[in-house]
């Protein structure tokens, strides 16, 4: 009841970003706190309360003794867990914090498994199916997606990874033994540049909600939808890169060693630890290369739209609003 809830600490917006967020350093330092591994492990019934925290935070009212650091620390989770657009619950595999575990397990079994057709057919449809999960996990919710259009985009991902994939590892067989070791990693970047545009096509055929800078709804772009997915394909590849392009070379180098050679078994597991090394990183790193809020000039909006706005409010809104998805 409302008697035993205390009010919010007087100046704390919940919702306000602890860094700045027009700045990479402080998109990094935010991502950094959402993107943490650790919150995979937290129980169900923890985010719950945290979401509860956080809506009652922001109806001004929260448990009597709540100290900021509770407050932040519940943010934090909701953050890691919920939707930023629905509110609902993620599911566990398409949440970014779930991207350091999940992406290094795939990541170092697709490095480590590249010299047969058949291992790369296998760790590159594993590696799209996860990857279709976390772009539809991960998309504008504002914008709805059928099953079919969902099956549609899966299927041409998985084709384009498979394609690219099989068609350079015949093509490199009579090339260097390390051109052979990047065949993973440009079948993932041809499977982004096709998995997350079909995932999110709703977007690009109706467009995304645009805003003003206090959130007052404009309407809806397409040309705002497309640089944001253009931006998360970016985002997407760079998160992937260092890992799968330093990783071979690393290993290259490794495995002349006599002790490397001795211990084959382990070259496995090495890999996927060293995986989740550059991942740690680089997973909160290329989330931050574009602000989430994303924006857009007012002349570069489709013309109908423009004079809508122009017509309602001038020249009072130069850029319009809205969120890139990840």
């Amino acid at each position: 009841t409302c008697a035993e809830m205390a009010t919010v600490p007087l100046g704390f917006d919940i919702d306000a970003p602890r860094w700045d967020q027009s700045t990479f350093v402080g998109r990094l330092k935010h991502f950094l706190n959402i993107t943490d591994p650790r919150t995979v492990l937290v129980p169900e019934e923890e985010l719950d309360r945290a979401k509860a925290l956080v809506e009652g935070c922001r109806a001004g009212l929260v448990p009597p003794g709540s100290s900021q650091e509770q407050l932040i620390y519940a943010k934090k989770l909701y953050d890691s867990a919920f939707h930023p657009d629905s509110g609902e619950k993620m599911n566990l595999i398409g949440r970014m914090s779930f991207q350091v575990p999940g992406g290094m397990a795939l990541t170092g079994c697709m490095l480590q498994f590249y010299r047969t057709v058949p291992a790369v057919v296998f760790w590159q449809w594993v590696n799209q199916s996860f990857n279709a999960i976390v772009n539809y996990t991960n998309r504008n919710a504002a914008s709805p997606i059928s099953l079919r259009q969902i099956g549609v985009a899966y299927v041409t991902a998985t084709g384009t990874a498979l394609a690219t994939a099989v068609g350079l590892n015949l093509y490199t067989k009579r090339a260097p033994p390390l051109l052979a070791r990047w065949v993973p990693f440009a079948a993932v970047a041809a499977a982004n540049c096709v998995n997350i545009p079909m995932m999110r096509q709703q977007e690009i055929i109706n467009g995304v909600t645009v805003t003003d800078e206090d959130n007052n709804e404009l309407g809806h772009s397409r040309r705002a939808a497309v640089k944001g997915i253009a931006q998360v394909v970016v985002s997407r590849i760079t998160m992937a890169a260092p890992g799968m392009i330093i990783l071979p070379i690393i290993m290259e180098r490794l495995e002349k060693f006599h002790f490397m050679q001795r211990i084959r078994v382990l070259h496995g597991p090495l890999q996927v630890l060293l995986c989740g090394g550059f991942l740690l990183f680089m997973v909160p790193a290329a989330c931050a290369l574009f602000p989430q809020r994303c924006s857009l000039a007012l002349s570069d909006l489709e013309p109908e739209l423009r004079d809508s706005i122009m017509a309602k409010h001038g020249h009072k809104v130069p850029y319009v609003y809205f969120n890139k998805g990840l």
